[in-house]
This record gives C-alpha cells, sequence and structure tokens, in this order.
C-alpha cells in the first residue's frame, strides 16, 4: 500500500511539471508576438543601375563610323593590316563587368588619328545610395576636372549649326557587335583628314568646351589643341556622357602631318558627337 501511494504521488508531481511547462511555453510565444510590426521592419535598399553588363568595345563602333573618324584606314593597302586597324586594341582591364574599353590608331597621308572609347558601369556598395547616383556622383567630378569655361551668351547667327543641334547621323550600332552601315557625317566645308589650313588654334565660337543636352541623361564635350614639340597641333575632342549607371568617354585625337595645319574643331566635334549618339542609342538610352 504504501508503494502505491508513491506511485500515485511521483505521477500528480510530473502531472504538475509538465501544466507548468506547456504555461511556460504559452507565455514565451505571446511574449514573441507582443511587437508583431518590429519583425517586419527592413531598412529600404536603393535600386540597382540599369545595366548588369557592358558591350565589347572594340566591336562598338561600326566600320562606316571608323572610316570617318579615321580616314587614313581605307589608305591601307594590305587587307590583312586593315583588318586588325578596324578590330583596334582592348585596353587593359581587371574586371570586365565594371570597365571596358578600346584605341584605335591610324596614319593617313595628311594627318595621325587615335579614337578611344571607354565604357564603365557603376555599382554603389552602400545600400542607401542607388547605382544611378553614384554614377552621377562621378560623372560631376569629372565635368569639375573638365574645367568647363562658362556658358557663353549667344547671339543670333554666331553659334554653329553643328554645335546646338543634333548629331546628323541617326542610325546605331549594336552593342553585342553587330555592324551598322551608317558612317558619321562630316563637315561639308572641312577637309576629308579634318584639318584647316588655318594657323589659328582658337576654337570658334558655339565651338568652346560646354554641356551637351542631346545625348545620355548628361553629358559634355571638351575640345583641347596641344603642341607636341614641333610645328604640329594635336587636337583632341573628348566627350563623356552618362546613360543611367554608365559612363561613356570618346577619346578623339588628330595631329596633321604638315606644320602649320590646325585640325578643324567643327569637324572633329561633329564626329565625335555623332558617335557618342550612336553608342547611347546601341545602350538602349
Amino acid at each position: 500500500m504504501q508503494r502505491k501511494a508513491y506511485v500515485t504521488g511521483t505521477a500528480a508531481l510530473l502531472a504538475a511539471l509538465l501544466a507548468g511547462c506547456t504555461s511556460g511555453s504559452d507565455d514565451t510565444g505571446s511574449t514573441d508576438n507582443a511587437n508583431p510590426g518590429d519583425a517586419g521592419t527592413a531598412t529600404a535598399v536603393a535600386q540597382p543601375g540599369k545595366y548588369r553588363t557592358l558591350p565589347e568595345p572594340c566591336a562598338a563602333v561600326s566600320h562606316g563610323s571608323l572610316d570617318s573618324l579615321l580616314p587614313g584606314i581605307k589608305q591601307i593597302a594590305d587587307q590583312d593590316q586593315r583588318d586588325r586597324a578596324y578590330r583596334g586594341e582592348a585596353t587593359l582591364t581587371y574586371d570586365t563587368d565594371r570597365k571596358v574599353g578600346c584605341r584605335w590608331k591610324v596614319d593617313s597621308t595628311d594627318a595621325i588619328d587615335h579614337l578611344l572609347v571607354d565604357f564603365e558601369r557603376v555599382v554603389s556598395y552602400d545600400n542607401a545610395v542607388s547605382d544611378d547616383s553614384q554614377a552621377e556622383k562621378l560623372f560631376a567630378g569629372r565635368e569639375t576636372a573638365a574645367d568647363l569655361p562658362e556658358p557663353e551668351t549667344s547671339t543670333p547667327g554666331t553659334a554653329s549649326g553643328s554645335a546646338s543641334g543634333s548629331p546628323s547621323a541617326s542610325s546605331s550600332v549594336s552593342a553585342a557587335g553587330g555592324e551598322s552601315t551608317s558612317t558619321v557625317a562630316p563637315s561639308s566645308t572641312a577637309s576629308p583628314s579634318g584639318a584647316s589650313s588655318s594657323s589659328s588654334g582658337a576654337t570658334p565660337s558655339g565651338l568652346q568646351p560646354r554641356t551637351l543636352d542631346d545625348v545620355g541623361d548628361e553629358a559634355f564635350l571638351d575640345d583641347e589643341l596641344t603642341s607636341s614639340g614641333s610645328t604640329a597641333e594635336q587636337r583632341t575632342v573628348t566627350v563623356v556622357f552618362r546613360t543611367s549607371n554608365v559612363i561613356v568617354t570618346i577619346e578623339y585625337a588628330e595631329q596633321p602631318t604638315a606644320s602649320g595645319v590646325v585640325p578643324d574643331s567643327e569637324e572633329m566635334q561633329d564626329r565625335a558627337r555623332n558617335l557618342a549618339a550612336q553608342l547611347d542609342d546601341a545602350l538602349g538610352g
């Protein structure tokens, strides 16, 4: 009889302990759900940029455009050498998802022409800053570094139509490497080499370095004339534009072979701006 009482008492004790555990579990669950809104709160993440990849740079410029930008390319008699000139040379890069470029250099009877095309995809590593915002900041820094002059107050009939109008070439090239048969239209008054017989190095009114509003989300153009240590002067026209989180840089330079000849600013700017418009179209900007 005593043994039965012991067993009965033990069973009662276990039942009480189990009841207490069940009650504790309910209390814990009630505590966890006391502020359900706290668990659902998350920090807003900035939107990624439009572009996740970059085009193949050496295939981004059509043969027709290269013929116009680099007149000497059609003067190359050897077919293999001409094909290599069209292909260009990829610039050194360590991350092709972030930065790629291609350069061309071609000699002609009248001048030496250089072309560089560079694509940079901007990525923000700050969750509070979007890729586009980071690209805007980087572009603004480059525009500031270019030290563009204050805009001139234009008067009727003084500004060049090509400086204020949109580029004349409208067809685009394929970002995946397809070719377009369109060419970058040269100025009708300039020589085939893009050089002027004028000895003045001054950039005409309306063609000074400036911001552009007809390509990308924002853009600027720089025009610089430098001496290479001889009587020949080299002109470099640079167009930089941003489309979403991609910044594209075009550097187009020409140095005449004859002394006293200055590369024509208007024609070189037309060619560089037309190429910028084509690349923007190819990106889908």
